[in-house]
């Protein structure tokens, strides 16, 4: 195994660093800030497959099936941060994006030891979402090796799920088991092996392409704006009653007015201030475009 894994590039020194022990505070965190700079033109290479990835998933979301993240580590909780934040961004429901870590969820705060080495676990987690073959499944590995990754998407390809592999390797064994494999070549990390740094910064990145784009093509947003944010708390009305501000130009007491007609949606009380119509007719309106404002408006 220590061959192979001197192989990627992920495990190799960094030339830059290897007196990273003896560097004062100022010159190892400029070298930090340095290599951190390289990862979004490092990521940039990879929109042509990050495209590809982002019109399956939209596909799949479209048909009533689900955005599936899984990774062990880093990279499992990094997928599981972006599925939990899609429910309060765009109101999808908690089952519509889902984040699986070798381990359970618990591993999410405390690392549990060999469990990304079995690669039944990987096939076992999905089988128990009732995987189908209407999902995507976006496997993330810094390595691109990870077995607990691997036996996902051997299954998801069973299945008939679209696979998306997320690596920080060129040809990486996972690419192998997807339909459209990204592969981001950070170079080394400061720290060697340590994937938490740039390989966990571009993993980062690419999940943050993947559902915004994904979700703005489901009609979630209008113009730059976040129009199916849930108010579930404080700051979050505020911040709709300000998109209702925003989209319309009208003042507070219009969009507090609006919004309660409007049962606290952003979208239907923006549709019936720009066009004039009631709730029950905005709802239509929405039903009719896919949930898209910008339709809905021109149509009137």
């Amino acid at each position: 195994m220590g061959t192979m894994l001197d192989k990627l590039t992920t495990e190799t020194r960094n030339e830059r660093t290897m007196h990273l022990d003896r560097m004062n505070i100022d010159e190892l965190l400029t070298v930090m800030n340095e290599e951190d700079a390289k990862v979004t033109g490092a990521v940039k290479q990879q929109i042509p497959q990050i495209t590809e990835a982002v019109r399956a998933i939209t596909k799949a979301l479209r048909s009533g099936g689900r955005l599936i993240y899984m990774g062990a580590g880093t990279s499992g909780r990094i997928g599981l941060l972006d599925a939990v934040e899609c429910p309060p961004t765009f109101g999808t429901s908690p089952e519509q994006v889902v984040g699986l870590i070798a381990g359970g969820s618990s591993a999410f705060i405390k690392a549990v030891e060999g469990a990304e080495d079995r690669k039944e676990l990987g096939a076992a987690d999905l089988r128990e979402l009732g995987l189908k073959g209407n999902d995507a499944v976006v496997g993330l590995a810094a390595s691109g090796r990870t077995p607990y990754v691997i036996g996902g998407l051997e299954y998801a390809r069973e299945v008939g799920a679209v696979t998306i592999s997320v690596s920080c390797n060129k040809g990486a064994e996972i690419s192998t088991k997807a339909d459209i494999a990204i592969e981001v070549e950070n170079g080394p990390e400061v720290l060697t092996g340590s994937t938490r740094l740039k390989a966990g910064t571009s993993q980062k990145l690419i999940c943050n392409m993947l559902s915004t784009a994904s979700m703005i093509g489901l009609g979630k947003v209008y113009g730059n704006l976040m129009v199916d944010v849930q108010p579930t708390n404080e700051k979050l009305v505020e911040r709709t009653k300000r998109i209702v501000m925003e989209a319309t130009s009208c003042d507070l007491a219009t969009a507090e007015k609006t919004l309660s007609m409007a049962e606290h949606k952003s979208k239907p009380a923006i549709l019936m201030i720009l066009t004039g119509c009631s709730y029950t007719e905005a709802l239509v309106k929405l039903e009719r475009t896919q949930g898209f404002i910008g339709p809905a408006v021109d149509g009137q």
